[in-house]
């Protein structure tokens, strides 16, 4: 009998031990799944923070884009402005400047009455039929008042076009030795023919992709039978001449500024009254090569000067 009781209790404890090891397993599989959430739940956390910040930087990466993209156009605009001022010139149309600002209009003659319009009365033209012996009394018309012409630019470099150009073709000229024939990008819709008497101070391979600062507002002039739209600057001696370089980052179509002198180029200039001529003289590189007008630096806004290689103290042209 207490051999039957033995066994049973046996039974029962091995039962009781199995179930409770199971338990026991099971508590740890729980944990585990419940660890293995929380670190789930980190890493879905780290990975939404790094799809944010690549979110945001291709935000600011489209804007810069955008903001580059505007400020071509801005150029493009300009320049075709310009060009279309330039074309307006050579076909006889007067340009006006607007007081008040820095453009211009095309005149143009009085538009004509539109059909089935009545026709505008003549001026001081009625006569009284029923009184001829009267005599008529003729009224004296005002003078009729000149509109004032607007005041003239001062004579500084303001009035010079100068901007950054990239060379993307240059040659010997065909019927001479000494010039060089190039064609420069200066951020318009066509690059400009430009002949340059540099043969004998840069060699052609320099000459080759490089930038410069061009002066854009000359009036064309053929030489040696090819028209030359721009003007190449340089730093120059009788024995030496150097191409002024623009600022690291420049690209064509940059403006060149003065500090102290408001960019308000002409159009086109007149040769007969010799702006440039006159701004020539105070053109010079100074101490640290850098190209100034009565000591101020020429320089492209936010990012630098533009300098000379070697050549200090001397006249720009």
């Amino acid at each position: 009998m207490l051999r039957k009781t033995a066994t049973t209790v046996g039974s029962a404890c091995k039962k009781y031990f199995t179930k409770f090891e199971k338990n026991r397993r099971t508590m740890a599989d729980l944990q585990l799944i419940a660890s293995n959430n929380e670190r789930a739940e980190a890493l879905i956390n780290s990975i939404e923070a790094e799809i944010s910040g690549i979110q945001q930087q291709l935000v600011e990466r489209q804007k810069q884009e955008l903001i580059r993209e505007n400020a071509k156009l801005a150029k493009e605009v300009e320049a075709a402005l310009a060009q279309l001022v330039q074309l307006e010139l050579r076909n006889g149309k007067k340009q006006i400047p607007v007081p008040g600002s820095r453009g211009f209009c095309t005149s143009a003659a009085p538009e004509a009455p539109s059909a089935g319009a009545p026709p505008a009365p003549a001026a001081e033209t009625v006569k009284v039929a029923k009184e001829p012996k009267e005599k008529k009394v003729k009224e004296k018309k005002p003078a009729a008042e000149k509109p004032a012409a607007a005041p003239e630019a001062p004579v500084d470099v303001g009035r010079l076009d100068l901007r950054v150009g990239k060379i993307v073709e240059v040659g010997r000229h065909p019927d001479a030795d000494s010039l060089y024939l190039e064609k420069i990008d200066c951020g318009e819709v066509a690059p400009r023919t430009v002949v340059s008497g540099l043969v004998k101070f840069v060699p052609l391979e320099e000459m080759q992709n490089r930038l410069v600062v061009v002066m854009c507002n000359l009036k064309p002039a053929k030489m040696r039978g090819v028209t030359s739209e721009a003007m190449v600057m340089c730093a120059s001696t009788p024995d030496k001449v150097e191409v002024l370089s623009p600022p690291a980052g420049a690209v064509p179509g940059d403006l060149v500024h003065c500090e102290g002198y408001p960019r308000q180029p002409d159009a086109q200039l007149n040769p007969k009254k010799k702006i440039f001529e006159a701004c020539a003289p105070d053109l010079m590189t100074n101490g640290d090569l850098v190209a100034c007008y009565k000591g101020a630096a020429l320089h492209v806004p936010g990012k630098g000067n533009v300098v000379a290689q070697t050549l200090k103290n001397v006249n720009v042209k």
